[in-house]
């Protein structure tokens, strides 16, 4: 057996500029801006072995890699194929803090396994799917003439319905009156007609209970497929949600924002969310999305992937109880992240255009990841490195 004991860990950070990009009033929600540039910085992680396999990871948050550090001397001289007892000793260690760290270690460790073993990730946890059928996740709300009217928000709901889409989710505006929510919501489904599924993420911006009331009536009344994370509690009350519950009859799809799978559960039994919510940088990587999944699948419930990436795509390709991979995020007049930032050396992309004319992306068929990166650009532009060994 080859020793696959981990020797090296290594984290790159890079920063890119998205053309027509900026902010809206608080500076944490992106909005199209003609002519703005916003700079982002992303980072590349990877675990090499002392039997020369690496594992690679293209993802994660400056929170995930200052956890990355504080773990880096328990994982030298670890197997990386011990991937369990990592996690459940990182879960323990990590503790005190929000364990985004766990997301990248795992997902690189995961990416080893595949190259050891010759297979895809998706292989190796039994997939059979090779095609996602995708919603497009839009940008928030802006008033610079992009998503600047429920009438726009519906026009570009048609469009991406014309691209073969068979989803659209909307993300509003940030601290706005609550009467354009709910026009927006009403305008989307009377420019798609009923042949696609829609779906509104305020992402927590609502003030109160009662203006994620107002919106969820006029979700009823224009059937849509789920209302993620409405107001300011940050989708944590389980309590205030199954009284929403008891109102509104669209489901409603919760825990982006609540961290372990043990705080799924109790708001399971407690009626506050009807989906759960799973994210390999935030929930601990493959290993924890793949847990939550099977946690919702013994509930009954699906389970519902956040955010694009190769690691969403190859667990998703192998749940039964999920619906749609999340691309995004887009607007019709913000080119995407594969033109603008080449970190990939290949034609992956979460591009607007990605998907095909049934509006499905394709899982990644390499060994691992499956990732391509492309070394000389990031070199170019890295702005950063830690090397733990």
């Amino acid at each position: 057996m080859k020793d696959l004991r981990i020797k090296r860990l290594t984290v790159h950070e890079y920063k890119w500029q998205q053309r027509d990009l900026g902010v809206d009033y608080n500076g944490f929600n992106n909005v199209y801006l003609k002519g703005a540039k916003t700079e982002h910085t992303d980072y590349v992680f990877t675990i090499e072995t002392e039997a020369g396999i690496t594992g690679e990871y293209v993802g994660g948050v400056g929170v995930s890699y200052a956890q990355v550090a504080m773990a880096a001397r328990y994982l030298i001289g670890k197997n990386a194929l011990h991937r369990e007892v990592i996690w459940n000793d990182l879960k323990r260690a990590l503790r005190k803090h929000d364990r985004f760290g766990m997301g990248p270690i795992d997902c690189a460790l995961w990416d080893i396994a595949g190259k050891v073993y010759g297979a895809s990730i998706s292989e190796m946890l039994g997939g059979w799917r090779t095609k996602l059928p995708a919603y497009a996740s839009t940008y928030h709300g802006d008033d610079n003439g992009g998503l600047d009217s429920p009438e726009a928000f519906g026009d570009f709901a048609l469009q991406c319905k014309e691209m073969g889409y068979p989803a659209y989710k909307i993300h509003g505006w940030g601290h706005g009156p609550i009467e354009r929510e709910v026009a927006a919501v009403l305008a989307t489904r009377k420019a798609v007609g009923d042949g696609m599924d829609l779906m509104i993420d305020p992402g927590c911006e609502y003030e109160n209970w009662s203006d994620a009331l107002k919106v969820g009536k006029a979700c009823d009344e224009a059937n849509y497929f789920w209302y993620e994370d409405p107001y300011k509690d940050g989708g944590h009350s389980a309590y205030a949600h199954k009284k929403l519950r008891q109102i509104i009859k669209t489901p409603i799809l919760l825990g982006e924002h609540v961290r372990g799978i043990e705080l799924r559960v109790d708001q399971l039994i407690a009626e506050g969310t009807d989906y759960v919510r799973a994210d390999v940088d935030y929930d601990g990587g493959i290993t924890g999305v793949m847990k939550l999944a099977h946690v919702a699948e013994g509930f009954g419930v699906d389970c519902e992937i956040h955010a694009p990436g190769h690691a969403p795509r190859h667990c998703m390709s192998a749940i039964r109880n999920t619906n749609y991979y999340e691309l995004g995020l887009v607007n019709p007049k913000v080119a995407g992240p594969k033109a603008q930032c080449p970190i990939f050396a290949d034609d992956y992309s979460d591009d607007l255009d990605a998907v095909d004319a049934n509006g499905c992306v394709p899982v990644p068929e390499g060994p691992g990841l499956g990732i391509n990166i492309n070394w000389d650009w990031l070199k170019k532009n890295e702005t950063g490195k830690a090397v733990y060994e």
